[in-house]
């Protein structure tokens, strides 16, 4: 298993930089969402050591995005969940990728998997796009440029374009709209959920739940139990840039430069009004 050390240095990509390269790393989540959905879901389904599910899919779409990088030649380093054993930059930035988001929701024939590619900078992430290929769109965002959510038309390209921002907190007795997890929820999640009297459980699957999040439709994505940090960076970026914000369960920032044992997050906490998180 990776231990989450330190790959490297990675070149500091600016905001501008970043704002440069957005449209062909959209590409490349449109091309590895084509690729999911042009493999036949009834193929085997593999265990990795972990027990989590591995597909055709998974390393088809993780084939696409790690080329495409390659022929980019952006000297960027690249961790992703296929990829993961040799770890990631020490400082600079690199790229979080999670070529299939979702691998158990895909296999049982249901269309809320994405594509989710984040680029970190210094920790933090600052680009994340995510693409629901079966649902036809895309969400992507620039932390301090905005976020926008895609419709992808049948020939496969981009048909409309719409800025999307989260939405402000409910005001007192109005109910929180709660994205959750539909495979995973765990008891101190629940409990989270139920000090907000009257909050109301929108479950969903994969990182749609941030672009949910970052769109106004919901208010909060706690998730107060383990997952990876390619589960959550992408999603991560949409919803800051979208005008919300990413925490621990104490309320501190969420990095992503820190020594974790095969990079999992013990617990966060996604806000659409950053005020709710104190």
């Amino acid at each position: 298993m990776a231990t989450g050390q330190a790959l490297g240095q990675g070149p500091a990509v600016s905001n501008d930089a970043a704002a440069a390269l957005m449209q062909s790393l959209t590409d490349l989540v449109l091309r590895a969402g084509a690729a999911i959905l042009a493999v036949d879901r009834s193929a085997p389904v593999e265990q990795k050591p972990d027990g989590s599910p591995v597909t055709i899919a998974d390393l088809a779409a993780d084939r696409i995005i790690a080329e495409g990088l390659t022929q980019l030649a952006l000297g960027i380093p690249a961790l992703s969940e296929e990829r993961c054993a040799l770890g990631r930059a020490a400082s600079g930035s690199f790229f979080l990728i999670d070529p299939l988001d979702g691998t158990k929701d895909y296999v049982a024939g249901r269309d809320e998997f994405t594509v989710n590619l984040a680029l970190v900078t210094d920790g933090k992430p600052l680009l994340g796009i995510v693409g629901a290929p079966a649902l036809g769109l895309v969400w992507r965002g620039l932390v301090g440029h905005g976020a926008e959510r895609l419709t992808i038309g049948a020939d496969g390209k981009v048909a409309t374009a719409a800025p999307i921002h989260t939405r402000p907190m409910p005001s007192t007795g109005d109910p929180w709209i709660v994205a959750i997890s539909r495979l995973h929820l765990d008891d101190r999640t629940v409990a989270f959920i139920e000090s907000r009297p009257g909050a109301v459980r929108a479950p969903m699957g994969s990182a749609l739940k941030f672009c949910r999040i970052a769109e106004g439709e919901a208010d909060i994505y706690p998730r107060l139990a383990p997952t990876c940090e390619w589960d959550i960076a992408a999603g991560a970026a949409v919803v800051i840039a979208a005008g919300g914000r990413l925490t621990d369960g104490s309320g501190a920032s969420l990095r992503f430069d820190e020594p974790r044992p095969n990079f999992i997050v013990p617990e966060f906490i996604a806000w659409g009004d950053p005020r709710a998180a104190g």
